[in-house]
């Protein structure tokens, strides 16, 4: 099942995704699946130039990035690995979806792309055990840890390097169920391959992830973890288009823009 957000110009709608290409058509959700029952309304959208996706959750309350949890970046990075997670907020106001413009700041002169496979939780979560971690999870999605790198040098805080507008690109679709032991994660930029790596990589599993987490803050329904990006990190700059795409859950697209 791919769940997705989307609008036709009036008031963004959930649906079931079924189908690709010229074939997939939206079944139309009546209510929020991140937060109320859903049912289905009978309605089928097909998927034309009239349609279009938007990120799959905003979330109400938090994003909790992961930083340096690929042995492999880490060290691109000249970083070691953390002797347990590195944590950091990203902002609601983050969140752009699929074929939104990462719009770079104004003071920022280095901004990096970094493929990541999201986590979107559905269940009030506090001090999970590792192995009840998953079932608090109602599903995955793509997500791009845009970044300052100049801003992250130079700030002892991150806010400013990874929380701006548009830092946080999410979608296309929330796939509940996926097992995400060993997918595989990519990032091309204008077509030419940049990270490939695997979510077996991952030095701090999901659901160690999600118990860590748990005990330093709740997390509610709708909230999304970042769990990390691998190595091949690089600029993105003005008419760049960014491509991040997880197995199983599809292909987040985004052009990049300077105003």
């Amino acid at each position: 099942m791919r769940i997705a957000r989307f609008t036709t110009g009036a008031e963004p709608r959930f649906a079931m995704l079924q189908g690709e290409g010229d074939a997939a058509e939206l079944h139309v959700l009546r209510g929020d699946p991140m937060y109320t029952p859903v049912e289905l309304t009978g309605q089928v959208v097909p998927m034309s130039d009239e349609v279009r996706l938007l990120a799959p959750v905003i979330p109400r309350s938090k994003i909790v990035g992961v930083g340096r949890n690929y042995a492999d970046h880490a060290a691109e990075m000249g970083n070691e690995v953390p002797a347990a997670p590195l944590l950091f907020f990203k902002p609601n106001t983050s969140v752009i979806g699929p074929d939104d413009p990462i719009v770079l700041p104004h003071w920022s002169s280095e901004v990096h792309h970094e493929a990541e496979l999201a986590v979107v939780m559905g269940k009030v979560t506090k001090d999970v055990s590792v192995e009840r971690a998953l079932d608090q999870v109602f599903g995955y999605t793509v997500g791009n840890d845009v970044t300052a790198r100049d801003a992250q040098r130079s700030d002892s805080q991150w806010l400013r390097a990874k929380g701006f507008d548009s830092a946080c690109p999410l979608g296309p679709v929330v796939v509940p169920g996926l097992d995400v032991d060993d997918l595989a994660i990519t990032a091309r930029v204008n077509g030419e391959p940049r990270q490939d790596a695997r979510t077996s990589q991952l030095m701090f599993s999901v659901a160690h992830l999600i118990s860590y987490i748990s005990e330093v803050c709740t997390l509610l329904p709708g909230d999304v973890i970042l769990t990390g990006t691998p190595a091949g990190v690089g600029p993105i700059e003005h008419g760049d288009v960014v491509e991040c795409e997880v197995e199983e859950i599809g292909v987040l697209r985004n052009p990049v823009l300077r105003r």
